[in-house]
């Protein structure tokens, strides 16, 4: 296993009632206790700088001992199908470059643990799974985009890293979450049984039987790849999603924990609403504090919802945590994110970004997916070029008087437009004329 470094991490457990109850890691630290009339118990114990193996000794009515535990990086892979697609792949759904991956996958600092599945009416206790050492038999069976960025942060830190993966395909933010965050949401019912069928739709199921249980497991931060199941609710997205997060943070109880997500790629939908859910995952960005974003403009298939660079989206979520929680300066961690349009005399718009301090570019390539609309609201193809002061400038000869800009505003884009370091502009309106959910 992995404990987290250089904190107070909680160790916890049962024996008989009332019953004294050590812990000792061979990092010299210990902790004592006693158990509750129920047989639980809980410490803290000091863990010290990243390093091992160590031995963790827990002593009650009995002994225990917990050999090869490493203290390093702890982080959460949570969501849906696309942070649940293993590094080898789904049938006939590949990961690019899965098998090299695999072939180099050996790696005795690198510990992957996989939450089983198991939806519940009621918070659970304890969960199923077993601590796997990094190999090209335990990894191919784990999550890619959770092994990538384990990886690029053992690369970096040289220490060891421990990947927990909480995931379950075609999940939505609701099941994650508990019954009394999801009082304040009086829309959502909380199911009385378990269905038979999809129960990872149904709300609190997976947070009871997966989440609760490891509440307190000290940890670095999380990661999250979700929201396709939740693309016919947006407008209630923005608000589910904040609330899931600070759920999490209050009921891990180590304070502000580092949140960083994946904006869903581009996918052929049907009718419109993953537009809205993108644009919700990117309202979400300013309401939640240290998170980030992964955008996935460039790396879409319309025609697999699962997209095959999976190596790329571990790596540009590692990116975040690199600079924001590792202290790497000098990288960049965001895409270009839209901030404000000026309409210019001659009928233009110029449009301003954040996460852009190098400039703009396209690599040579023409820049498609604006468009542009004027009082009419119809929006029409625009032409869009890039200036020297981090600006783009964008018209249409068909609107004479533009009053709105949307970039990449489809169900299935092709980002055109990055910043100089090569990470991808988020889509984007400056009108909400249209709020179809």
């Amino acid at each position: 296993m992995v404990l987290q470094q250089k904190t107070m991490a909680s160790v916890w457990g049962t024996d008989k009632p009332n019953t004294s109850i050590t812990i000792t890691g061979s990092w010299d630290e210990s902790a004592t206790t006693k158990t509750d009339k129920a047989g639980k118990w809980k410490v803290k114990l000091k863990t010290p700088e990243a390093g091992g193996p160590y031995f963790l000794t827990i002593e009650g009515s009995n002994k225990v001992v917990l050999k090869n535990v490493l203290i390093g990086e702890v982080w959460i892979c949570a969501g849906q199908s696309n942070m649940e697609m293993p590094l080898k792949g789904y049938n006939n759904q590949p990961v690019n470059g899965s098998n090299e991956a695999i072939l180099n996958a050996t790696n005795s600092n690198i510990r992957l643990f996989t939450i089983e599945r198991n939806p519940s009416l009621v918070p659970a206790e304890d969960v199923s799974g077993k601590w796997l050492v990094s190999n090209p038999q335990n990894a191919k069976d784990f999550s890619a985009v959770g092994y990538f960025f384990g990886e690029k942060i053992n690369s970096l830190l040289n220490v060891p890293v421990g990947l927990i993966s909480i995931v379950w395909g075609a999940s939505r933010v609701e099941t994650w979450m508990d019954e009394e965050t999801l009082s304040e949401f009086k829309e959502i019912e909380i199911p009385k049984e378990i269905p038979k069928e999809y129960p990872q739709h149904s709300p609190t199921l997976l947070y009871n039987g997966m989440i609760h249980p490891l509440q307190g497991y000290s940890t670095k931060g999380f990661i999250w790849y979700q929201g396709e199941s939740n693309i016919t609710k947006a407008n209630q997205y923005v608000k589910l999603f904040p609330a899931m997060i600070n759920q999490w943070r209050n009921q891990w109880q180590q304070g502000t924990l580092p949140f960083y997500y994946v904006q869903i790629a581009p996918f052929k939908y049907w009718g419109n609403t993953p537009v809205y859910l993108r644009e919700a995952q990117l309202k979400c960005l300013p309401l939640i504090q240290k998170a980030g974003m992964v955008v996935t403009m460039d790396i879409g298939d319309c025609d697999f919802i699962h997209p095959p660079e999976k190596r790329v989206i571990g790596e540009r979520l590692a990116l975040w945590a690199l600079a924001k929680d590792y202290n790497f300066e000098g990288i960049a961690y965001s895409g270009p994110l839209y901030k404000k349009f000026e309409i210019t005399e001659d009928g233009k718009i110029d449009i301003y970004f954040d996460y852009c301090p190098l400039g703009l570019t396209s690599y040579g390539l023409p820049i498609t997916g604006f468009e542009i609309a004027g009082e009419d609201k119809v929006f029409y193809p625009a032409t869009a070029t890039i200036n020297e002061n981090r600006t783009v400038t964008v018209f249409s000869e068909k609107v004479a008087k533009p009053l709105a800009v949307r970039y990449g505003f489809i169900p299935c884009p092709k980002g055109t437009l990055f910043n100089v370091e090569g990470l991808p502009a988020s889509p984007f309106r400056t009108d909400e004329w249209k709020e179809e959910n």
